[in-house]
């Protein structure tokens, strides 16, 4: 999945109909002057996270020269791991009321849900729990339009009337087209704003979108960090040239998270087997250099170019590769998508450790490619924890 920033998500939002902010981004404090305090200004981290607010990454200011001294102040900021290059500055909203909005797809049901609440501006987790007559949870069917009665409906339980209940009832349909137009996981508006004049506006968005979507949605080209949704810092560079290998070829998943240190290179099929994988190699007092899952039967470049991958990082000095029977993936493509990486790398399995435990589909056609290769392998006959203990003994001559 991939985050979009905040000024990206607003200009999708203001091209399609929903109200917001004036806003610009700035990434350095003296490009603020005169045209941005017209009127009080807020100024924001922009970094795909959010509460920013209680990380002290939003600000308000009524004159150039207070606008010029916080955003310095942002600037110096790290916000949950994201250091803050670029600063956010849109005009202060007259603020009556705040309100929540989201939409998202519930795992559970398979089915769109909308998430809407009338005290917006607090975290709605904790509404829910403790206040949950104050949240409308409502489903939609799936591949149908959000209904403006539907809109209407949702809005009246919350004890929305008059002018507000029509602009908020068109706002959140709006909202519904954009949801499925950019294939997103999430579109959240916290606040959904009213303000003193009863016009209501989008102080502050969230928009995720499917990365897997992405070839068609052009138009969202350099707006969408592909893969930054399963990370918990900013990709490494190593890391975006792996979401390119894996967006390369629609079959198959290739995922690469890069660890601090490390001298195994580590691949695994996902799921339970992969942890269990990973914490075998942990325990034995072992440091994996990644963590890195395929499966879905990817295809043979893909398989090459997520090893090459692993194995170009600084420091690695082995390869673990481990499936799960349950993981479905065809062994001898492995095979032969590993095989050529290291060729093509020059990596000698003489010198260089290379494991492979593996068990599936063609495991017996898997095993005879590794084997000729040079590659140890091993079937079902071996455990996981057992095959990790084996990649331990011999990076032992390696260390």
């Amino acid at each position: 999945m991939g985050r979009m920033l905040e000024d990206a998500s607003k200009t999708i939002l203001k091209e399609n109909g929903i109200p917001v902010p004036w806003h610009s981004v700035i990434t350095n404090s003296e490009e603020i002057t005169k045209q941005h305090l017209n009127k009080p200004c807020v100024l924001k981290a922009l970094v795909p996270v959010g509460k920013r607010g209680k990380a002290g990454a939003i600000k308000f200011a009524e004159t150039v020269e207070e606008a010029q001294r916080k955003a310095n102040e942002i600037l110096q900021m790290t916000v949950r791991n994201f250091p803050v290059e670029k600063v956010l500055i849109e005009e202060k909203v007259d603020i009556d009321e705040e309100w929540y909005v989201s939409i998202t797809i519930d795992p559970q049901k398979q089915m769109p849900v909308i998430i809407a609440t009338t005290e917006g501006g607090i975290e709605v987790e904790e509404l829910v729990r403790n206040s949950p007559e104050k949240v409308v949870i409502y489903h939609v069917e799936p591949f149908t339009e959000l209904q403006p009665y539907q809109s209407k409906e949702i809005w009246s339980k919350l004890g929305v009337t008059g002018k507000p209940l029509v602009k908020a009832t068109a706002i959140l349909c709006n909202l519904y087209t954009i949801f499925f137009k950019y294939d997103c996981y999430i579109l959240e508006v916290n606040p959904l704003v009213l303000t003193k004049d009863e016009n209501i506006v989008a102080a502050a968005s969230v928009m995720g979108v499917d990365d897997s979507a992405l070839y068609r949605q052009p138009e969202l080209g350099g707006k969408v960090e592909s893969g930054s949704e399963r990370s918990w810092r900013p990709l490494t560079k190593l890391e975006k040239e792996m979401v390119k290998v894996n967006d390369a070829d629609y079959r198959g998943t290739a995922r690469y998270t890069e660890m601090d240190g490390g001298e195994i290179g580590f691949m695994c099929g996902g799921g339970g087997g992969s942890l269990l994988s990973f914490d075998a190699l942990v325990q034995l007092g072992a440091a994996p250099a990644n963590y890195t899952e395929t499966g879905g039967n990817p295809p043979e470049e893909k398989v090459a170019g997520l090893t090459k991958g692993i194995l170009s990082k600084k420091g690695v000095k082995g390869l673990f590769v481990a499936h799960n029977i349950t993981n479905n993936t065809q062994i001898d493509v492995m095979a032969r998508g590993i095989v050529k990486a290291i060729q093509e790398l020059g990596v000698d399995p003489k010198t260089f450790p290379i494991v492979v435990r593996e068990a599936g589909v063609n495991d017996e056609e898997g095993k005879r490619i590794f084997e000729e290769a040079g590659i140890t392998y091993f079937g079902e006959d071996l455990t996981i924890e057992e095959a990790a203990a084996e990649m331990i003994k011999k990076m032992k001559g390696v260390s």
